[in-house]
């Protein structure tokens, strides 16, 4: 069977005759608007492949209504749902879409229409029946079938029709912190792309005679073994470009084999290898042989006996459940002795068998009616992830089974018992039969600060009304964000609708969750204003100090080490996340007790030498980024310059001698205002078409003038080769979209800098009359222009520091032709700021076509649009399933923090990769410790979390009190300023000695300090008692205002 078969089976079926793709737009396209962040994890062929696709979804409790939130935002073609039991009140501790209203009323019936909101595209419906299996034929019309909250007797029917009848299959189940998913997608599964991983690719140095491929100068060449490449442009060993896929051998991080290679030549130079990416095929097992031989994947390898256990475990649930007719009661031991005594009856015998702790199913009895918002958004997240891999054949499926727990959340400061678990009445019955009452109230009286109401912050509000975070009479929750609803978040954000698009997030994110849980009603305080250095008098002292903890929601570096950073100095827990596509993280910043979010950094942007970009580009990433640049050459730089030009006085006299750079920028503005200046759009689109001939001929021709395609370096070897690509001029070609489409773009842009209208109306036709009505110059090469040939070379048009001023006829022949900048009052240009989401503003049209002309140039394969905003935008890819799933770890870890656990080896920062499906977790890294030597002996300090903090005294009264403590003041500043020194001159240190630190700070600075501000922070240097330098925390002054 082909894997182009295997994908699409059952892919034309219909339902109730719908005729329209879900997911997709009538034309047949999928609707980037709003689908545009997901797109780049899944890609096009994925997501039409899941709009062709039917899921049931059975169970609408907490585990139930996150799935089908998650495969309803990602978009089916039809999604069902079944669970015609009636809503009971604990089921609010994790249905997020049920009310109290809604209790005693069929759970999918009340569900259906509001899942149905979060997207347009998927339809939403109910399977009527009572029973899944009273007609298993009713069945056939999914191509997926979950089941959650389902009897074993119920599964094992399901899954048997569902695997004889080529359905696809997922169980999922969880009891309080204890979960579980089984997959079976049948016999023959080809997986198209199980890593997710963009193809790696490189320029080849050498295939020597036994197949060893070198990668050119020590690249890392990024393959595994086992991966499959293909070759183009090689020159000698020609056979190989574009021959079958070879299979790589790797020898070292920079060369890999390709096995034989005899017969096809000898290499000679030249050449780039790309991974291409093979199917994979996976025969899965039904779900009765693989409940007695289970295949389990890992979720934590510290937890290794636990999945067995497990296992039999959850089998014994469903064996008391059967007897009783529900689940074992909250914390009662005779139950829980019942439940133990079921699973060492499953344990088995022999070889085979599997050893029991008893205090760990005891638990799992204990907590088996618990149903908690976390686990549900952990394992909603991947078994909706499961489903979309199923149908679409993207990522590698979990095989078979995985189970998880975190009973390291249990609470260890409040009592359990079975009163204080036992069910009373309340929403958050769920969540007290694991915890109790006593860690519920607690939850209540929280003051949590929420920094962010993007995807982490909506689940992350979600999952805190649910459990009931500060909904108590001293709760409080503080929600910063300052921006508005994209369309593109409603895939992702799903406390959004279209009807808030414009609005802020924080506000609409708060009126959402309070829906969801009334008694949030006057708990959550939204903030609009971004948390940083230029808001702490709003983010103040008296904020920071009232605070509980901190949440971070953030997608950005910077603002994720300003809030650790103002959290480390305020001592206040942090929680950190963060998602890349199927990739997440979570992480857990303890006072006192682990290292904070700065203390490990990602690895820096990658950026482009400028040499490459001017003039070598062999990548279409380079191209992208030149004509990013281009975007700002044309359409924000020179208004920007103008508009200055025009509105500061002395501007040439002032401005232009700092920069270094006054002929180009004086011709800049001469261009905008006077020769090039456009009174209509025709004059735009003359203007454009005379770019492209600057750009795409003229500027390729002076460089093939400069290095003939002939050329050698000094060593005699060509100079074109390696990453060298030789170019070639383009002749303009109306017919050829990149460059009819580079005219349109580019004379928008260049319209909208002088606010000319009308350039949308302007037809085809038009734009060929005004360019035929052109003359375009001949090109002629000239000897004087000097081109850099590599990045070591000095750049031969750099100033080097010398003025233009020097050439002060050139400068007055510019200034002259320049109109008087009082001539121009009430002149002001519109610099175009970038927007990559507006598709209706020509900015990625112009970038999309300006870099595939520059690829056409050099024979670089061209990238479309979709691709080319991706880079050009810097957009990071995003889906809800790993959203939910990560922010679940996030609330685990929450229920740890505010029970005051201090032993760090209860914390778990987790890392997982949903496509490979990958999880890792691992203790916290503890902060960096010190130690110095006092009069008393010695003295042990963290060196992230520790400081002295210090009255306002009088620098004399500062010195003696640290020279108390066995601490010899070397140097002492604030800021950018240095206060003392024990090397300064008895002189200058006579005046300070006396005054106030305060005083001191404000003399030396010569600023005042500000009045929202209550205390100041000193950096010091030190000897102790052994006169050695030694390094001591930070001083902070209190001020008293």
């Amino acid at each position: 069977m082909t894997i182009a078969n295997t994908l699409s089976q059952d892919n034309n079926m219909e339902v109730d005759g719908s005729a329209v793709d879900i997911g997709q737009l009538k034309n047949g396209d999928i609707d980037e608007s709003l689908y545009s962040r997901q797109l780049y994890v899944l890609g096009h062929e994925a997501m039409k492949r899941m709009g062709s696709s039917h899921v049931l979804i059975a169970g609408m409790r907490g585990l139930g209504v996150e799935i089908a939130k998650n495969i309803a935002l990602a978009g089916v073609k039809s999604l069902t749902l079944h669970d015609p039991e009636p809503a009971a009140i604990s089921d609010l501790s994790s249905q997020f879409f049920l009310h109290p209203e809604d209790v005693g009323k069929p759970r999918a019936d009340v569900t259906a229409p509001r899942v149905a909101e979060l997207n347009a595209y998927t339809p939403i419906s109910v399977h009527p029946s009572k029973s899944l299996t009273e007609n298993l034929d009713d069945l056939r019309k999914y191509q997926v079938i979950v089941l959650t909250g389902c009897s074993l007797k119920d599964q094992l029917t399901i899954s048997d029709f569902a695997h004889a009848n080529s359905i696809f299959i997922v169980i999922a189940d969880i009891y309080g912190l204890f979960g579980s998913i089984f997959t079976d997608f049948g016999k023959q599964f080809a997986i198209a792309d199980p890593t997710g991983e963009n193809p790696v690719g490189g320029i080849v140095a050498d295939i020597d005679a036994e197949g060893l491929v070198s990668a050119l100068d020590e690249t890392r060449h990024g393959l595994e073994d086992g991966d499959f490449v293909t070759f183009s442009e090689i020159q000698g060993m020609t056979a190989l470009n574009d021959s079958e896929p070879r299979k790589v051998t790797v020898k070292g991080p920079y060369t890999f084999s390709i096995g034989d290679v005899s017969g096809l030549g000898a290499y000679e130079r030249g050449g780039l290898y790309t991974q291409v990416k093979m199917p994979k095929v996976v025969d899965f097992q039904p779900f009765r042989e693989q409940l007695q031989k289970p295949e389990i994947l890992m979720s934590d390898f510290a937890k290794f006996d636990r999945p067995q256990q497990l296992h039999i475990g959850f089998q014994a649930l469903h064996a008391f459940k059967d007897k009783h007719g529900h689940l074992p009661r909250p914390h009662n031991d005779t139950d829980a002795t019942q439940v133990l005594d079921l699973t060492k009856g499953l344990a088995g015998e022999g070889e085979d068998k599997v050893e029991v702790d008893e205090k760990l199913i005891r638990e799992l009895s204990y907590q088996a009616q618990g149903d908690l918002s976390p686990m549900a958004a952990f394992f909603g997240g991947l078994t909706a992830q499961e489903v979309l891999k199923s149908v679409s054949g993207k990522f590698h499926p979990v095989v078979q089974w995985l189970y998880f727990d975190s009973l390291e959340s249990l609470p260890s400061s409040v009592k359990r018992s079975e009163e204080l678990c036992k069910p009373t009445g309340s929403r958050y019955d769920g969540q007290i039969a694991v915890f109790g009452t006593e860690f519920q109230e607690k939850l209540g009286n929280i003051n949590q600060f929420l920094v962010g109401a993007g995807a982490i912050g909506c689940e992350m509000l979600k999952n805190w009304a649910l459990i009931g975070l500060a909904a108590g009479p001293k709760g409080k929750i503080n929600v910063a964000d300052m921006d508005q609803i994209e369309k593109s978040n409603l895939n992702r954000q799903f406390l959004f609708r279209p009807k808030d698009v414009g609005k802020l997030k924080a506000d609409c994110a708060a009126e959402a969750v309070q829906a969801m849980n009334p008694e949030l009603k006057g708990k959550i305080v939204t903030l609009r204003d971004r948390v940083g250095p230029e808001t702490e008098h709003i983010f103040n002292e008296e904020f920071w100090e009232g605070l509980d903890g901190v949440t971070n929601a953030l997608d950005n570096v910077d603002a994720r080490q300003y809030v650790d950073r103002r959290c480390v100095f305020f001592r206040k827990p942090l929680l950190d996340s963060g998602t890349l596509g199927t990739k997440g993280n979570a992480q857990v910043v303890l006072p006192r007790l682990t290292e904070s979010y700065s203390s490990s950094q990602d690895p820096p942007e990658q950026s482009f030498p400028q040499c490459t970009l001017r003039s070598f580009p062999n990548k279409i990433e380079h191209t992208i980024a030149w004509a990013k640049e281009k975007f700002h050459q044309y359409f924000v730089g020179p208004p920007e310059t103008v508009n200055l030009y025009i509105s500061q006085s002395n501007y040439i006299e002032q401005t232009l001698k700092q920069s270094g750079n006054e002929i180009p920028t004086l011709e800049s503005i001469r261009d905008f205002l006077v020769t090039k200046k456009p009174s209509n759009f025709d004059d735009c689109i003359v203007w454009a078409r005379q770019q492209f001939e600057a750009e795409y001929n003229n500027a390729i021709q002076q460089l093939l003038y400069n290095f003939p395609k002939d050329s050698t370096t000094s060593s005699g070897a060509p100079f074109w080769s390696g990453p060298k690509r030789a170019p070639d001029p383009l002749k303009f070609d109306a017919n050829n979209p990149a460059h009819s489409n580079f005219i349109k773009a580019t004379a928008n842009l260049h319209a909208f800098n002088y606010g000319i209208e009308g350039g949308d109306q302007v037809r085809r036709q038009h734009y060929l009359e005004v360019m035929d009505n052109m003359i375009i110059t001949e090109f002629a090469p000239s000897s004087g222009v000097k081109i850099q040939a590599n990045d070591n070379e000095p750049d031969p048009n750099a100033q080097n520091g010398k003025s233009s001023f020097d050439d002060n006829d050139e400068l007055e022949r510019l200034v002259s032709s320049l109109p008087p900048a009082k001539s121009l009052a009430g002149l002001k240009l519109q610099p175009v700021e970038f927007e990559k989401d507006d598709d209706t503003n020509h900015h990625i049209d112009f970038i999309t076509a300006a870099s595939n002309l520059r690829a056409q140039n050099y024979a670089i394969a061209e990238a479309d649009r979709h691709k080319t905003k991706f880079i050009a935008g810097k957009i990071i890819p995003a889906i809800a399933t790993t959203t939910a799933l990560v922010t679940g770890l996030v609330v685990l870890e929450l229920f740890k923090v505010i029970d005051g656990k201090d032993d760090i080896e209860q914390y778990k920062n987790g890392f997982v990769n949903l496509a490979l499906p990958f999880f890792g977790f691992s203790e916290p890294i503890a902060s960096p410790k010190g130690k110095y030597l006092s009069k008393e002996g010695e003295v042990s300090i963290d060196r992230l979390w520790d400081r002295f903090e210090v009255e306002d005294m009088t620098l004399r009264e500062f010195i003696d009190h640290f020279s108390g403590k066995g601490l010899e003041v070397m140097m002492l500043s604030s800021g950018v300023s240095l206060l003392y020194a024990s090397f300064y001159p008895p002189k200058k240190l006579k005046d300070r000695m006396g005054l106030k630190l305060s005083e001191l700070v404000e003399t030396i600075s010569k600023k005042a300090i500000p009045e929202h501000q209550k205390n100041v922070i000193f950096e010091m240097t030190v000897e102790d008692q052994t006169e050695e330098d030694v390094e001591v925390p930070y001083v902070m002054l209190k001020l008293r205002k």
